[in-house]
């Protein structure tokens, strides 16, 4: 299927769109519209720059991109039938991941600014006056590693993974969508399988941080998809896992029909607030730059991937 390339961006919603709306909506223009095409050689000068610093990512969330893509592979390989990794070896790859994200970062930068989403760029060097990440993070991550591998292999979860005979899998880790009033609202699950012996659905999302009251409204929307997607008439059937690597825990969620009444008041409300920022929603064309607030937490701003446009003079660049 031949790409199109869209003078603007097609409308979507999703809870993590939702929240950057919340935070800051000049990140929101950034994020959302300013960045759109900046992929494209032929792209504008702010259209790439807004591109490649949406690209940016810091160390707690790369580690967490990391740790979910070896755990997929890890699943697929129990599911095929091949030889489960060791933990050792896991934590292995995912330090070999991090040593080379922060090489990328530091000494292949020019390599980042022409293809920012084949490289990596840590916000921690990116925006520091030095190549060296905080001595209080690297620790952080550290204690991390080997605490968040082994409570995978402990897990309830892996254990029906494991206990593959009596499940269902369906594909994970795959951004899935529905369509609601015509725009997309964009889901992705860790993992979905069906626990045959109990014949209920099961969703598991992983959780390398600590837990937050988000995950139930997160969950919600999941439900929500599976529901329509497979027809499924009770939501008795269906079991929300979230397992907390940080601590070893998980907390299952039986969801009501109330759950699912919030979630879509919110996108309703939220998708009327996104729209107010528009001068044409039948195309989605945003407001001119100077519409979309800035954000006024100056420790917000420390952590924000536009500093570079929002502030320039302290741009390290």
């Amino acid at each position: 299927m031949k790409f199109e390339v869209r003078k603007y961006p097609e409308m979507s919603w999703s809870l993590s769109r939702h929240k950057t709306m919340l935070t800051c909506k000049r990140k929101y223009a950034y994020d959302y519209y300013v960045s759109h095409n900046g992929w494209l050689n032929d792209a504008d000068t702010l259209a790439r720059q807004a591109y490649r610093l949406k690209k940016i990512t810091n160390l707690e969330m790369h580690f967490g991109s990391v740790v979910h893509d070896l755990i997929y592979q890890i699943i697929q390989r129990v599911l095929n039938n091949q030889e489960i990794p060791r933990e050792e070896a896991v934590v292995d790859e995912i330090r070999h991941h991090l040593n080379r994200s922060f090489i990328e970062s530091t000494k292949k930068e020019h390599l980042w600014q022409h293809r920012p989403k084949h490289f990596t760029m840590l916000h921690e060097i990116y925006y520091s006056q030095t190549n060296q990440l905080p001595d209080h993070k690297i620790k952080k991550i550290t204690e991390r590693l080997h605490t968040t591998v082994s409570n995978f292999f402990a897990s309830r979860s892996f254990a029906d993974v494991l206990n593959k005979q009596q499940m269902r899998f369906l594909e994970s880790e795959k951004f899935r969508y529905m369509t609601v009033d015509g725009v997309k609202i964009f889901i992705v699950m860790d993992l979905l399988y069906k626990d045959l012996t109990e014949n209920k659905w099961v969703i598991v999302d992983w959780k390398t941080g600590k837990s937050s009251e988000e995950d139930r409204g997160q969950l919600a929307m999941y439900a929500l998809y599976l529901q329509q997607k497979h027809h499924i008439e009770s939501l008795d059937d269906i079991v929300i896992r979230n397992e907390y690597l940080l601590d070893g825990t998980h907390a299952e969620h039986q969801l009501t029909e109330q759950d699912l009444i919030n979630v879509q008041r919110l996108y309703g409300i939220s998708l009327e607030q996104m729209q107010t920022l528009l001068i044409d929603v039948e195309n989605n064309i945003p407001q001119p730059i100077e519409h979309f607030s800035m954000q006024e937490d100056p420790r917000i701003c420390a952590r924000c991937n536009y500093q570079e446009l929002c502030f320039p003079s302290l741009s390290n660049v």
